[in-house]
């Protein structure tokens, strides 16, 4: 088995832990993996309306390595018009091996409960230990507006993306998943770094790409 990894893993191996982002499912092809697919020339395919929110998606994978290719310099209005035969053979005369494509398939708006904090117990019993009655020593009253923060609920939009990538080679899915992410407006750059790191680790975890490599 070839050493050489590819151009893919290559790039999800740089990630590490998300933020706003979590992996909800996945699949992968049991016969093929991202590794001993050897992808050197990848095109990253963001089928999204926003054609800025396009770019920025896209970028986000050149930034990783320069072998992954933004779509909108080879799919633009000016090609729009080819059938998907003709877009076949446009990416084999351009050496493509790979594609990666990432769509929104939902959105949900849902009410999540932010919990407080409470620390006038702690206090209260710090001072029980060092003498009796501490917690009313008068000083309780006056502080604790600092001591308790009350939980409330708030709403945040979901937004959920399946990422698929295709061996050309073998003309196939070989690995699809969908991530679930909040707090994507105006963090749109982020979010797809997220996206990325997520996907990294569970193709990781499902074999697709070996684990990271030890420090």
């Amino acid at each position: 088995m070839k050493k050489i990894i590819g151009i893919i893993a290559f790039a999800f191996l740089l990630s590490c832990s998300s933020s706003n982002t979590t992996i909800v499912q996945s699949w992968r092809d049991p016969e093929t993996t991202v590794a001993n697919e050897q992808f050197k020339k990848v095109l990253v395919v963001a089928i999204l309306k926003n054609d800025v929110t396009r770019r920025i998606v896209e970028t986000k994978f050149h930034e990783f390595n320069p072998g992954f290719k933004t779509s909108y310099n080879f799919l633009h209005q000016g090609n729009k018009d080819m059938t998907p035969e003709m877009i076949g053979k446009l990416l084999q005369l351009e050496n493509f091996e790979g594609v990666v494509t990432l769509r929104l398939v939902d959105t949900k708006t849902e009410t999540d409960y932010v919990p407080g904090m409470n620390t006038s117990l702690y206090y209260g019993a710090y001072g029980y230990n060092n003498y009796y009655g501490g917690m009313f020593g008068g000083w309780y009253g006056n502080y604790s507006p600092y001591f308790y923060d009350p939980g409330y609920y708030v709403q945040n939009t979901y937004y959920f993306i399946e990422t698929n990538v295709f061996s050309l080679k073998e003309n196939k899915l070989i690995w699809s998943g969908t991530t679930k992410s909040s707090n994507v407006e105006g963090h749109i750059n982020e979010t797809a770094g997220f996206i990325i790191e997520e996907i990294a680790e569970q193709m990781r975890k499902d074999g697709s790409l070996p684990s990271k490599p030890k420090k």
